[in-house]
């Protein structure tokens, strides 16, 4: 089992309600006592009407961040299509030092990432689509650019912002997550996370890194406590729930909180 306290993190979709909802929702959810608010960076809604309501996502993680006072935050995933990754790393720290501001002066953002997928986002919004493969190489190719932008900044971040890096492509995604990442975020059920854990660790190998050090994050909407046990066996610590507008219904949240309580107070 793994030595990390279980986490939860809510994810919520900013689709298909009020910015006013959005936001209640997230004071809710602190309130609850979750560990990670996350939103999603995409600019139209993934599931019920396609041009429902809809926000981006760093210009609310900004708002998030004044909000609250305790909770982590950060998107589920951030696409690094979308911006120039110098650009990405300053709204990054900057995001860190609002949501300093109440926390003795350390930031609480986690630098959420991934290669992105949804190809409207892209058709619509004028960027490149392209190919997985490249748009991997391209994440591959500019967190080493964020984190070196991070160390020039003036205020540098309040402390090393963690990156967070989203999907389970064996060959490329794991690389990545192996070379970059303090959080490795996927869907896998209890197999399938433990062959990824496999093939990460190879990876780590062959960067020189020991992959034990990653937190594994997975979502766990549709599973059962009992498969959510297996993951914690297999190392999972941070588990995160998606709700979705316009209703946001947080009973699933509670049930898990209530799990994770349980687990945290086993010796």
């Amino acid at each position: 089992m793994t030595s990390r306290p279980i986490r939860i993190g809510v994810q919520i979709a900013p689709q298909h309600a009020s910015y006013q909802k959005i936001r209640d929702t997230v004071s809710a959810s602190e309130e609850l006592g979750v560990d990670v608010v996350f939103n999603w960076d995409h600019f139209f809604p993934l599931s019920g009407d396609p041009d429902g309501l809809h926000f981006e996502s760093w210009t609310m993680l900004a708002a998030i961040a004044e909000q609250t006072t305790g909770v982590q935050l950060g998107a589920l995933v951030n696409c690094n299509s979308y911006r120039n990754p110098n650009l990405q790393a300053d709204m990054a720290r900057t995001i860190d030092h609002i949501s300093a501001g109440s926390n003795g002066g350390v930031g609480r953002f986690i630098f959420g990432t991934g290669a992105g997928w949804f190809e409207r986002d892209y058709d619509e919004y004028g960027y490149e689509f392209g190919t997985a493969g490249s748009r991997i190489a391209a994440l591959a190719r500019d967190l080493p650019i964020i984190r070196e932008r991070w160390s020039t900044l003036n205020p540098a971040p309040t402390r090393p912002i963690p990156i967070m890096v989203g999907g389970g492509g064996e060959k490329k995604t794991l690389r990545v997550v192996a070379e970059h990442a303090d959080i490795w975020h996927s869907f896998s059920n209890a197999e399938t996370l433990e062959r990824k854990l496999g093939i990460l660790a190879e990876h780590g190998k062959d960067v020189g890194r020991d992959t034990s050090e990653i937190e594994i994050s997975t979502e766990i909407r549709r599973r059962t406590t009992g498969e959510a046990d297996e993951l914690v066996a297999l190392g999972a610590s941070l588990f995160t729930i998606q709700v979705t507008g316009p209703d946001y219904d947080l009973a699933p949240v509670r049930d898990w909180l209530a799990w994770r309580d349980g687990h945290n107070a086993t010796p």
